[in-house]
């Protein structure tokens, strides 16, 4: 089928079918629903090189890779869900793998001067990211998968962070606990200083000071957290629950405690960050781990479309979306001993 057919079965111009199926802004909603719906019915699909000719772009989108901590299971599962839905658009991506941040920023510059993508992915951003005004500096469109100042209009998708940690530290504190440890992300990184406000707001809620023994921030994986943990069950009085920042930090803390010779659920209490790994689930671990829950999968998805709008001409400023996390109880979670 030809565009002209697919136009012609609509009763739409040519061009305006075009802008729908690339998603140009002037477009309606309706419309472009329509349009992706008729063209999945009739099994339309664009001519890649062809529209690459027409529009002027590459066709594919960047995303650069720092250190060897950024390739593990969250990663794998968002280039999983991202990769994906860009594939259904014929849109390639470009990872680019760098050793630090000087070269992250070289690479960056390499892509605008190569012309090699429409649009880059930024994760894990700091609270003022560098890279965004980069890009911005550069011209080249971008959307993060978090949230930064950087005194203009950007495009983000983000979960709650801080009101997913609020929520779980204020249940810990509701079923009596008092020592509670909060393993969390690296210091700086947007997420990682939003999830330690919603902390700290639950504790103030309930007149609780603080403690900075129990308030640990690293990368995530179980070696660094088994180490984090295992340091803050010697401390005494010793944390009674824990707030670990992904399954992976989870796993380490739940071999400090049996290490420990304490039973997880009854001795001490854990509530994990969950983004739903198919290979560690929450449900089949013993005892069911507590999450507060969101997929980083389905995150990936959505920004692929996210991006897809933003190089078909949407303002970054219209581009914000926060989804809620889901606080999920299960048998980690119990009353202090």
């Amino acid at each position: 089928m030809r565009l002209k057919d697919l136009a012609h079965h609509l009763g739409l111009s040519q061009t305006t079918v075009s802008r729908a199926l690339n998603g140009y802004p002037e477009v309606k909603e309706a419309t472009r629903r329509r349009v992706a719906e008729a063209a999945a019915e009739l099994g339309y699909r664009p001519n890649a090189s062809a529209l690459r000719l027409a529009t002027g772009r590459a066709g594919a989108v960047g995303m650069v890779l720092r250190g060897s901590d950024e390739f593990g299971p969250h990663t794998s599962e968002f280039l999983g869900g991202l990769g994906g839905r860009m594939a259904l658009e014929e849109i390639d991506l470009l990872v680019t793998t760098v050793a630090s941040q000087q070269d992250e920023m070289a690479a960056y510059r390499r892509l605008a001067a190569s012309q090699k993508v429409d649009a880059v992915i930024l994760h894990s951003p700091s609270l003022r990211d560098e890279r965004a005004e980069l890009l911005m500096e550069l011209g080249i469109p971008f959307v993060l998968h978090g949230r930064t100042d950087v005194g203009a209009p950007v495009a983000w998708l983000d979960i709650d962070n801080r009101g997913a940690l609020e929520r779980a530290t204020t249940h810990l504190v509701d079923l009596g606990h008092r020592r509670i440890a909060l393993l969390n992300g690296v210091k700086g990184r947007t997420f990682a200083e939003h999830r330690e406000e919603g902390y700290l707001t639950a504790l103030a809620a309930r007149d609780l000071q603080p403690d900075k023994a129990l308030m640990g921030n690293s990368i995530f994986t179980d070696e660094v957290a088994f180490r984090l943990a295992q340091a803050m069950l010697e401390l005494r009085p010793r944390p009674t629950a824990f707030l670990a920042g992904s399954m992976m930090t989870a796993l380490g803390v739940f071999r400090a405690i049996r290490q420990a010779g304490l039973t997880l659920g009854k001795d001490v209490s854990m509530i994990a960050h969950d983004d739903v790994f198919p290979y560690l689930n929450a449900d089949n671990m013993y005892p069911t781990m507590s999450t507060t829950r969101s997929s980083i999968r389905q995150a990936g998805q959505r920004i692929a479309e996210l991006t897809m709008q933003i190089v078909g001409g949407k303002p970054a400023a219209d581009v914000h979306e926060l989804w809620p996390v889901e606080l999920v109880l299960r048998e980690s979670s119990g009353p202090p001993p």
